[in-house]
């Protein structure tokens, strides 16, 4: 089981990039699925982006194009590169991190899309 800790929300204009970093402590990060999911003001949570132990990625429709998420293990840190933000990108964006039984989330970085 792993730790997350999310940085780098903040912010930004419509328009702007804004990068996530999710830095995870304990064993075996790398084997780890980890994604990043969101919740919007009055909606519910829901998966922006996945990369999987071997680099497999999946998106939600409303950030392919837009959004990267990559993984570096040797920092036991995954990230999130978010381009062209939109408003409705604003949300509260949570780390996960995910391995048979084993589930964790961080305690999640508010991102603000506003002009």
């Amino acid at each position: 089981q792993v730790q997350l800790v999310e940085s780098g929300g903040g912010l930004v204009q419509p328009g702007g990039s804004l990068r996530l970093s999710c830095a995870g402590t304990g064993s075996a990060f790398s084997l780890y699925v980890m994604a990043w999911y969101r919740q919007a003001p009055g909606k519910q949570r829901e998966l922006v982006a996945r990369i999987t132990s071997s680099g497999t990625t999946n998106y939600a429709d409303s950030v392919k194009g837009r959004f990267t998420i990559s993984r570096d293990n040797a920092k036991n840190t995954v990230y999130l590169q978010m381009n062209s933000l939109k408003p409705e990108d604003t949300a509260v964006y949570y780390c996960y991190a995910g391995r048979s039984v084993l589930v964790n989330w961080g305690q999640g970085t508010q991102v603000t899309v506003s002009s």
